[in-house]
């Protein structure tokens, strides 16, 4: 089923921000969102944003539904509204990690606390109209990202210590692709599973980014590709 137009929430993967080769990140007018939208008819309403947590993904949306006094219903039809998070919330304060591996460290946002404030979002967007639909995160490479966030000096040798091992960075964030997984199922929302279009490449580090966990423009590109196809049907 094709939208007139589709509503997008989430974090700088979903807003279409890259890690140019300079170093910084930048929005890219070739991102997944952009390109999908003109490729499909669709317009596109992206309410993402850089560092976005699912708790501020969630306060963003009631504030842009209160201000908005968006009422879908009343043409008679739902809009479709994307969700994508996880990325951000299962990070950590890395500078006390490396200070302190000795100590208990909890992520941004704590599993359980994720799964209800995603349910939530997705209660309070069924109840305005919409018809929400949840994307899968993107595989992070676990060496690339280690190498980033102690780029600045952090003592890898500390964080490593506390991980226990270098892809223990790869398996937590996969336990945050997981609760999306179950939230989907639980609250029988489509999922759009990005993660399998990269993990089907034969090596889908080339579709990533330097920092280890923003899809680069190639990245883009295959999300694209791959919500052309489930659009389309096939």
């Amino acid at each position: 089923m094709i939208y007139d137009c589709v509503y997008l929430f989430g974090d700088s993967v979903a807003r279409g921000i890259i890690l140019d080769e300079n170093g910084n990140y930048t929005p890219t007018q070739e991102s997944f969102a952009l390109l999908a939208a003109r490729k499909l008819g669709v317009d596109l309403v992206n309410k993402a944003r850089f560092g976005c947590t699912i708790s501020k993904g969630l306060e963003i949306m009631l504030r842009w539904l209160s201000c908005e006094r968006v009422h879908v219903r009343a043409a008679g039809s739902e809009a479709l509204a994307i969700l994508e998070f996880g990325g951000n919330d299962c990070d950590f304060l890395w500078d006390q990690v490396a200070a302190r591996p000795e100590a208990e460290h909890l992520p941004a946002t704590p599993l359980g606390t994720f799964s209800a404030l995603y349910a939530q979002m997705i209660d309070t967007l069924r109840s305005n109209g919409f018809r929400p639909a949840i994307m899968s995160l993107p595989p992070l490479v676990a060496d690339r990202y280690l190498q980033w966030i102690t780029r600045t000096g952090l003592d890898r040798s500390a964080i490593v210590s506390w991980l226990g091992d270098v892809q223990q960075i790869f398996r937590w964030h996969e336990s945050y692709d997981q609760a999306v997984r179950k939230i989907a199922e639980s609250k029988s929302c489509p999922l759009l599973d990005i993660r399998k279009a990269f993990l089907e490449k034969p090596d889908y580090r080339r579709f990533m980014c330097q920092d280890g966990i923003h899809p680069n423009r190639e990245g883009h590109r295959l999300i694209e590709a791959y919500l052309e196809t489930y659009a389309s049907g096939s």
